[in-house]
């Protein structure tokens, strides 16, 4: 079965992100699912004729990884994205935070100055499942720099596409309209 790119237009007149951008954003988005899809019929099609030892099926395993995870960090970002309201200081996540962090200024303000540095990219809050610790990691391409093991929980778009459009080369005012748009219900649905 296909799989189908999901609709992220109710984030459209969001705050701080022009349509323009969201909506190529969500074009680029579509064309990891495309290429998702193409990707998975030629290797079925290649195990099926019994071809799995050869370079072109070698070389589309290794890049279904970029596709497949150009997919899901774009779905796991965009349902980042929506939110009006900051994380409450009651929740589980935000006592979490303070007990891996210090304080949620501490994590907020590392996470944002990783999402600060040179270089293209995603920045991730994942939550350790074996330790429950919570840990912010970069990860330079879609398919290298995930922790195994790891739960993530929130993501943000470094790679030019996510800000250009709307705040040129100052990245730092993207990830203040970034932070005003965090779906935090959906962050916390996902802590294990």
């Amino acid at each position: 079965m296909a799989y189908q790119p999901k609709d992220y237009s109710k984030l459209l007149g969001m705050k701080g992100f022009s349509d323009i951008l969201l909506k190529n954003h969500f074009t680029l988005y579509q064309g990891y699912v495309t290429n998702t899809n193409k990707i998975l019929e030629i290797l079925a099609q290649l195990a099926k004729e019994g071809k799995t030892a050869t370079p072109e099926f070698a070389e589309l395993k290794r890049r279904l990884g970029w596709e497949w995870n150009g997919m899901r960090l774009h779905e796991y970002y965009f349902e980042n994205l929506g939110g009006h309201e900051p994380l409450s200081p009651e929740s589980l996540l935000y006592k979490k935070i303070v007990d891996n962090f210090g304080s949620y200024e501490a994590w907020e303000k590392e996470f944002k100055a990783m999402g600060t540095m040179r270089g293209i990219g995603w920045v991730a809050l994942y939550q350790d499942i074996f330790s429950d610790q919570l840990i912010n990691f970069w990860i330079n391409e879609h398919d290298a720099g995930h922790p195994a093991g790891g739960n993530l929980l929130l993501i943000m778009d470094v790679f030019e596409h996510a800000f250009i459009t709307d705040y040129g080369l100052k990245k730092a005012d993207y990830i203040e309209a970034f932070f005003k748009n965090i779906n935090w219900k959906a962050i916390e649905n996902r802590l294990k």
